[in-house]
Formats: C-alpha cells, structure tokens, sequence
C-alpha cells in the first residue's frame, strides 16, 4: 500500500536488525487518515468474505480493526485482552503468546459470549513477526468454533518467517507492506507486487 510504504520509508526507524519502529503514525500516535485507508485497503482484500466480526490483540492493533469493521458495515470489534484484567471473568477463550516486543510470555482471553460456533472472523493486527499473535488468535478462534477466514496485517517482517507459516497452513494472509530487512538503520521495503 503506498501511504503506509511511504509513512514508513518517511518516518520508521530500524533499530538493530530486527525492530521496526513506527509509533510516530501506526501504534503510539496514530495517523487517522493511513489508518482509515489501511481499514479500507483490508476491506477490499477481504470484500467477497461474509465477515461477522473482527478480531485482534490489544492494544495496538485496535484502531486499524476499528477501521476495518467501518469498511464492513460497522461489524463488531473484539479484542483479545491480556491476562490480568478482573473485569473479563472467568468463562473465556485462552490462549498463550509469546510477545517479540516485549520478550514475554502473555496469555491472552476472549469472553466466551463474544465469539461463537460458526461465526466468520477476520483477524486483523499492527505487525506480523513471528505469527505469536495470530496462532493464538487462531487458537481462540478454534476454541470457539468460529471460522476464521484469514488475516490481515499492516506491516509484515518478511524476514522472521511468521507470515511463511501461517500462508503454508493455509491461512489467507494479507499484508499492506512488507519489511525485508534493515540495513544500517533504514528499513527495506519488499517491491510491491
């Protein structure tokens, strides 16, 4: 997606080889009008699918799974939430993911009564690293009996393998920018197709 190739190569910093920092515009302060487009561009990949709600990780993929359900019609949101919240209860989904960001395990939970037997979900997240998030998104997903009918990412570390996996599993994954590398602090952006 252009916008976000350009927020990137205008304001993304590589940090080491394997950091992508974007909190200028995608998940510190966000930039509504990318965010809008990038819910808009999701939309598109995902228009010929019966989607019955979105789903994603809190926190930063929140506001660009707002976007998306916009672009649905305003389906619902639901965010899975990380462990130590006393307001969630305790009939839930749950999953273990491994944070790249923080080098943590989390567990994460989804009320039971917000995800049910056949609904179609589209997960949607910030970043694709090593596939953590949505293998436990998965993991809910399957718990619930719902149906996932792909995922959607806005930025994608082509090098950490998680998107290979899960496309070879058979998940439709779709990314809006792709980053190869990082070499000497510039982020490299895969071609666009």
């Amino acid at each position: 997606m252009k916008e976000l190739r350009q927020a990137i190569e205008q304001q993304g910093i590589g940090i080491g080889k394997d950091i992508v920092k974007v909190d200028s515009f995608l998940n510190h302060r966000i930039d509504v009008k990318l965010a809008t487009d990038m819910g808009q561009e999701i939309y598109r990949a995902f228009q010929g699918e019966a989607v019955d709600c979105i789903l994603t990780v809190e926190a930063s993929g929140i506001a660009v799974a707002i976007t998306v359900a916009q672009a649905f019609g305003n389906i619902p949101v639901v965010f899975a939430k990380k462990s130590g919240h006393s307001n969630v209860g305790t009939d839930v989904y749950q999953a273990n993911v491994y944070s790249f960001t923080h080098q943590q395990m989390n567990s994460i939970c989804v009320s039971r009564s917000f995800l049910t037997e056949g609904m179609k979900v589209l997960i949607v997240d910030d970043f694709l690293a090593n596939g953590e998030a949505i293998e436990g998104l998965l993991s809910i997903c399957r718990q619930a009996r719902s149906v996932p009918v792909g995922a959607a990412v806005c930025v994608e570390k082509g090098f950490q393998g998680g998107g290979k996996r899960l496309r070879a599993s058979g998940l439709k994954v779709i990314s809006l920018a792709v980053v190869d590398g990082i070499e000497n602090g510039h982020i490299v952006l895969r071609k666009e197709e």
